[in-house]
């Protein structure tokens, strides 16, 4: 299906660029174990939500493209090591090297008081100067990433790389672009886009042409493979709701469900591949970049979980889509490296954890909503006002509101900590103060305590007072009825944090390596593979050596 999906929407995406694309000769396989030099072109792929966990369930399963990086180099427990396992901050690690904590990128949303509109919540991807823009309705922008990207260190070292982002959401895109590259396009809802003042191409039309005639027509349900069929079963999580079934039948035209599918993944990576052509990425005389965010798996995770039948039908077509993907590629016969990871984990809903041997699982309490606490903490301090912690949900950063005195604001800040300190569902509570007092992380991820996961995601100008960690196996998500999200992420958790960590090149001698390296490790890394000399400071990964055996490929230090 995923193969179907990728070559029905090049076809009908981009016919001018599949005829007439310059293909140069193919270059002769190098020997394994020693490519030829610098790759010519870099392909970094995020599968969001894509967690350790589904990589090794389905590992056996793969037989295109994912089969391909199965059988590279493969760190199968990399780790997203902060503990703001959210898009935005994930994606912010990929290509800076930096973890949430020095890139800016503290949450997908978080709460600024200090903004002029009466919108406080502040997105990771807007420019809050825009007038009359809120954090729901907001003109995207590079505004809050404090660090360059590997695309804009290339670019700086060399002009004419070529550098280009791709993603399902803005977020992706933009956090894995960073503020210096060529072209940027993310999916807007019923076509790609790009920042406000930026018209699309004739290349970019017709995909977006292509991609419409596929939006607009009815879906009928996909096929289920026989691996995914003893989780074809239905789950309730509500009254009204049950998933485990799904098999992604929709209506033309609805933009809901057309990202909540296998094919909302083919139509990204048709757009990658058409500018790859038009571009004629790696085939100048610099190394070239593109960034891929695929975004599918994240809603389907969100929608269905990741244990149902949904989920299997997505990784199936996650890895034929890549297939075909990578296929036309080789036809083109350009030297290209791939890396792919994801941005964070997931964890599967409560309902079915319950039904498979996770019997303490269970959603947050409704007494941690923030209406709930504040009216709790109102009534303890007699202080007024249903605001007087703002918060995005049960768990994360909070803040303190600003209009409160110093005296108020300590004894909220004392109230609240008890409070959270009591409950039953939480693991640990940390204050602002506290989390600037810690120490930077170091050490493997895996044996990082929860204080060295907060601190990775502390900045000191955007995180909130307060820090509130719920224990493990805990959904945020309290009620699931009229949610369009039944199951999340954004823990401390490992089943939040772990997520593989991929890289293949046609030579490239294979290995696993089962120890904990970090996805802020990526970039070294594949700076390493250009040539591309970095400062000795400035980032928190380090180069990973992708030879195996006694040479390695990274710098001398």
């Amino acid at each position: 299906m995923g193969r179907r999906l990728l070559a029905s929407l090049a076809l009908v995406a981009a016919p001018a660029v599949a005829q007439t694309s310059l293909r140069p000769e193919p270059v002769p396989a190098p020997a394994p174990g020693r490519p030829i030099g610098p790759p010519k072109l870099l392909v970094v792929i995020s599968v969001d939500q894509f967690s350790a966990d589904l990589f090794n369930e389905y590992r056996p399963t793969f037989t295109a493209g994912m089969a391909r990086l199965a059988h590279g180099v493969v760190f199968p427990k990399g780790f997203q090591s902060h503990a703001a396992t959210e898009t935005c901050p994930g994606h912010s690690t990929i290509l800076t090297g930096n973890r949430p904590g020095h890139t800016g990128i503290i949450a997908n949303n978080w709460i600024d008081q200090s903004v002029t509109r009466s919108d406080k919540v502040v997105y990771c991807s807007e420019d809050p100067s825009v007038p009359g823009t809120s954090s729901s309705d907001y003109a995207p922008s590079v505004h809050y990433l404090r660090v360059p990207t590997l695309g804009g260190r290339m670019k700086a070292a060399n002009p004419a790389a070529k550098v280009i982002s791709v993603a399902g959401k803005d977020r992706a895109a933009i956090m894995m672009g960073g503020p210096t590259l060529d072209q940027i396009w993310w999916w807007g809802g019923k076509t790609f886009t790009s920042y406000r003042g930026v018209p699309t191409t004739p290349l970019v039309d017709r995909v977006n042409a292509g991609v419409a005639q596929l939006f607009n027509a009815d879906r009928a349900a996909m096929d289920i493979p026989a691996n995914c069929m003893p989780k074809n079963h239905a789950v309730p999580v509500s009254p009204t709701k049950s998933v485990g079934n799904g098999h992604f039948a929709r209506k033309g035209g609805d933009a809901r469900a057309f990202r909540a599918s296998p094919e909302f993944d083919a139509a990204i990576l048709a757009l990658a591949q058409s500018l790859i052509e038009d571009q004629k990425l790696g085939q100048g005389s610099a190394t070239d970049l593109i960034s891929i965010g695929l975004s599918a798996t994240d809603y389907v995770g969100h929608g269905f979980g990741t244990e149902g039948a949904e989920m299997c039908i997505q990784m199936a077509n996650l890895d034929a889509s890549l297939g075909s993907f990578f296929d036309r590629l080789d036809a083109l016969g350009i030297d290209y490296m791939v890396t792919l990871t994801a941005d964070h984990g997931g964890h599967d809903l409560p309902e079915r954890n319950r039904e498979n041997a996770a019997g303490d699982a269970e959603r947050a309490a409704p007494a941690l909503a923030p209406k709930a606490v504040n009216a709790l903490l109102a009534s303890q301090t007699a202080l007024s006002g249903d605001d007087l912690l703002l918060a995005d949900g049960a768990s994360g950063d909070m803040w303190v509101n600003k209009r409160l005195k110093p005296a108020e604001k300590a004894k909220l800040l004392a109230a609240a900590t008890a409070f959270y300190k009591e409950q039953r569902q939480v693991a640990a509570v940390f204050t602002h103060a506290e989390l600037a007092a810690a120490p930077e992380p170091s050490g493997p991820p895996e044996s990082w305590s929860l204080l060295d996961e907060a601190k990775a995601s502390f900045d000191p100008q955007r995180s909130g007072d307060l820090l509130v960690l719920l224990k493990p196996r805990v959904t945020p998500i309290i009620n699931p009825d009229g949610n369009n999200s039944v199951a999340t992420h954004g823990s401390p958790w490992d089943y939040d944090r772990r997520v593989p960590i991929l890289f293949w090149r046609n030579g490239l001698v294979p290995f696993d390596q089962p120890l904990g390296v970090e996805t802020v490790d990526i970039m070294p890394t594949l700076a390493a593979q250009i040539g591309l000399a970095l400062p000795s400071t400035g980032y928190d990964g380090k180069c990973l050596d992708l030879i195996a055996g006694p040479q390695t490929s990274c710098p001398a230090k």
